[in-house]
């Protein structure tokens, strides 16, 4: 139903080029997705709540204990600091008004509760509150580099929380190293059919491919590894936002900020 090529770019490849772009200007079938794991990883069977942002490998990481209100509905998220950016630390679980695109898993508000919500790419593009985004590509990739120091062998161990995971066979214990407590809350299909709760998390990205597919990260029960993914844009998965961060007005490797963009030598300001 859905064809999709294969990532082959490595994801510590990507966050690197990022970073020295920042330093230099004062950028599996039946899931719906394809995946390439970054590392050493068996194959395996990916991410919930407040305030984010920035580039770098900040010295203060880890301040889990704060939080962000949303005053759409008044649900209050953990956030958790790491590096210079700031990620909500559970799945976003807001209900997007007079939308069917945004759903718990088999309809479940208990797995809402536990997993946050699922939304489909379009949905989740305008899902996060105000001072927040939908993660891009490299927003991802920044927080995958910082959590590893540069290799990204063992990223999804790091990002896992400790318990919720299905513990079968081939399982690997996340350690939650900084709290970002990672869940799998499994995903849905454009048909109304949901699968691998409890095995694998999926979380989109901002970056797409074309008008049917988008990017995304995955994490599996049975893998150590984070993987990049491209999936089909009407499958449902879940969503973690970062806070958006202010525009640069120092070197961004030492300020929280948005550089601006270098794109055929062009400088474009961050909004």
């Amino acid at each position: 139903m859905n064809k999709i090529a294969s990532i082959k770019l490595p994801i510590l490849v990507m966050a690197m080029a990022f970073i020295l772009s920042c330093s230099s200007n004062d950028d599996n079938g039946g899931d719906g997705s394809s995946s390439s794991g970054v590392g050493n990883s068996s194959s395996g069977g990916n991410l919930g709540g407040s305030s984010s942002s920035g580039v770098g490998n900040s010295s203060s990481s880890g301040n889990l204990g704060d939080t962000f209100k949303d005053p759409r509905d008044n649900t209050t998220y953990k956030t958790i600091k790491i590096g210079t950016q700031t990620w909500m630390a559970e799945n976003l679980n807001y209900d997007v008004p007079s939308n069917d695109t945004d759903v718990c898993y088999d309809n479940d508000p208990a797995n809402c509760t536990t997993y946050g919500r699922l939304y489909d790419w379009a949905t989740a593009m305008t899902a996060c509150p105000s001072g927040w985004h939908l993660p891009s590509n490299e927003d991802w990739d920044v927080l995958v580099f910082y959590y590893t120091g540069g290799s990204s062998l063992d990223a999804g161990t790091e990002l896992k929380a400790t318990s919720g995971w299905n513990t079968g066979s081939g399982y690997k214990a996340g350690t939650n190293e900084h709290g970002f407590s990672a869940l799998p809350g499994g995903y849905g299909n454009p048909v109304g059919d949901f699968s691998n709760v409890g095995d694998k998390g999926y979380w989109w990205s901002a970056s797409d491919n074309d008008d049917g597919d988008a990017y995304g990260r995955d994490i599996y029960y049975d893998s150590e590894s984070v993987y990049y993914s491209l999936g089909d844009k009407g499958f449902l998965y879940s969503v973690r936002c970062v806070e958006l961060p202010p525009p640069c007005d120092h070197p961004p490797l030492l300020t929280n900020c948005l550089p601006p963009i270098t794109f055929n030598s062009q400088s474009i300001p961050a909004e």
